[in-house]
């Protein structure tokens, strides 16, 4: 009988019962429904903003996360790190887990981001400016939405529905049946990068005649992008968009300077800025050591500065000054030329003058002309922006599609239209184009170089002096200007107005876990099996005899039955 071998099995378990033990467990965990494999997920993440800003820190100043995820429907956020889909995340919530010291937060993104509603990109641009006012000691960390995600997502919300579960009995149960999370980010902390380079590029095409008694115009356009994670920061429009205007007039002037006929009597000079977003500290530090040093030529006689900033879309161009230009000046006559360039050239489209005072006591100034007009030099911004206060001039949603080619390709022709009148003395009759046929803007190129400069992000702090982003931007001032050259400048080591931070991406690690009444509740239920399989084996023949006084009792009945 199949009982008789039975015996010398279980007497074999008997003998070398922490060996059997050590028999079964392989089985158990094979047996187990959740795979190890599926217990443990990476994805990556990017972190909040972090930096100071004349003293001020701003930003999220904490990197590391090892906690478990909750969703943001729980009352108690203390040591948990918060997984919230975008459109749940308001100020009020994220100011709520700033006070009750949340151990992190992970805010979900849709994909594609620039698909989501009109509602969706106010919100997320106004959340935006609201975390970055002030700085806080929660991890903050952003990720696009992917099927994994939201199933953690999902799995920690019904987490979360069993705690408010209607009896005691309902809730132990749904905790038992469900999956947790721990969320962990390792790694060093975020530490500043003091010796941070900042690059600014210059060049320029001398005017005819003896260059340093030549009045200068000077046009100027930080490279630089800002948003609420570094790296998500592709600043297309903002200010991809100035760069690409920049590259441009470069190379349609540095044309007619070639040709001995059309070198006029002006120096232009274009510079390419850094930390643009952060007050605009490298072109502070470009005028600061243009003045310390003595070269004051590119800066001696400055007829006036022109500073591009966010020209990829919009019907209206908007100049924007520090105080409204004096009537018949070299500005003046350039503001005029522009407006009716943009009022003859191009249907439904205007210029408008923006007049805004320079106010030092705010942490950022306005436009980057502010700088120039500081040091009293003639000075305007061309955006497309009627406030220095929208935001989108600060979003992760400044991409590719922001930016309007054929749009932006019209503002450069205008303002090398309006740029031609002025240092060739021509008027703004109908009909008087410089810049056609041969001379036009090349919209193709206009076009690769946005795809260029949307292609990858442009925080300040990730472009570092070796970075192959600034690399081609000198390449190409290159090609078409003169005496091409880098100025670089670290932060102030005794009083520095501004440092950045590393660390802006991360891998974080989410692993499967079952709350601790699971643990409970399993222990109690593998110490009854191992107790009653302890029992069963040390009492073995007294239940064999008695499995085998039931198995004949049965077959007596069977036998009556027959």
């Amino acid at each position: 009988m199949l009982l008789d071998g039975a015996g010398e099995i279980v007497e074999m378990f008997r003998n070398s019962f922490p060996l059997s033990f050590l028999f079964f467990v392989p089985i158990f965990i094979l047996i187990s429904p959740m795979s190890p494999a599926s217990a443990a997920h990476d994805f990556a993440v990017y972190r909040m903003q972090q930096y100071d800003l004349q003293g001020a820190p701003h930003g999220s100043r904490n990197a590391l996360v090892n906690v478990e995820a909750r969703p943001i429907t729980v009352a108690v956020f203390t040591r948990k790190c918060v997984i919230v889909k975008l459109k749940e995340l308001t100020i009020d919530k994220y100011k709520e887990m700033v006070q009750q010291s949340a151990g992190g937060l992970l805010v979900l993104l849709p994909t594609p981001i620039q698909g989501i509603s009109k509602e969706e990109k106010e919100h997320l641009m106004e959340l935006e400016q609201d975390l970055m006012e002030e700085e806080s000691q929660t991890p903050v960390y952003f990720a696009y939405e992917t099927p994994e995600l939201n199933g953690i997502y999902d799995s920690i919300k019904r987490l979360s529905n069993s705690d408010a579960a209607e009896s005691a009995f309902e809730a132990m149960m749904g905790s038992m049946t469900s999956n947790g999370f721990q969320l962990q980010v390792a790694g060093p902390q975020s530490k500043a990068l003091n010796e941070f380079q900042i690059v600014n590029i210059q060049g320029k095409l001398a005017g005819y005649g003896i260059e340093e008694q030549l009045p200068t115009i000077l046009i100027a356009a930080h490279y630089d992008a800002y948003g609420v994670a570094p790296s998500l920061s592709f600043g297309a429009d903002s200010n991809g968009s100035g760069v690409v205007a920049l590259l441009e007039l470069a190379r349609l002037f540095s044309k007619l300077y070639t040709n001995s006929r059309n070198h006029a009597k002006y120096n232009l000079v274009f510079l390419l800025t850094g930390a643009g977003k952060f007050s605009y500290q490298g072109t502070r530090r470009w005028l600061e050591d243009q003045f310390e040093s003595g070269e004051t030529s590119h800066v001696g006689d400055v007829a006036f500065v022109v500073c591009l900033d966010s020209i990829g879309n919009g019907d209206t161009l908007h100049i924007h000054v520090s105080k409204p230009p004096k009537e018949g000046s070299q500005l003046d006559t350039f503001v005029k030329s522009l407006e009716t360039v943009v009022n003859e050239t191009q249907v439904n489209r205007s210029v408008k003058m923006v007049h805004k005072k320079i106010n030092l006591a705010e942490e950022f100034l306005a436009w980057e002309h502010e700088r120039f007009s500081i040091r009293r030099m003639p000075a305007l911004t061309v955006s497309r922006f009627e406030s220095y206060k929208s935001p989108q001039r600060a979003t992760i949603l400044d991409t590719r599609d922001s930016v309007d080619t054929e749009v932006l390709s019209a503002n450069i022709k205008a303002l090398a239209e309006a740029l031609a009148c002025q240092i060739y003395n021509l008027s703004t009759t109908e009909g008087s184009e410089v810049f056609s046929d041969g001379m036009k803007v090349d919209v193709d190129l206009v076009n690769s170089w946005m795809d260029y400069l949307s292609l990858t992000p442009r925080a300040a702090q990730l472009l570092t002096k070796d970075s192959p982003e600034l690399a081609n931007l000198q390449l190409a001032m290159n090609r078409h200007l003169k005496d091409v050259k880098r100025h670089m400048f670290k932060a102030d080591k005794r009083d520095p107005e501004c440092i950045f931070y590393s660390g802006t991406e991360f891998t974080m690690n989410a692993y499967s876990v079952k709350p601790a009444i699971f643990d409970l509740f399993l222990g109690l239920a593998i110490a009854a099996y191992l107790a009653v399989l302890y029992l069963v084996t040390q009492n073995f023949h007294d239940v064999y005899a008695f499995v085998k006084r039931l198995n004949i009792g049965n077959g007596i009945a069977s036998k009556k039955v027959q």
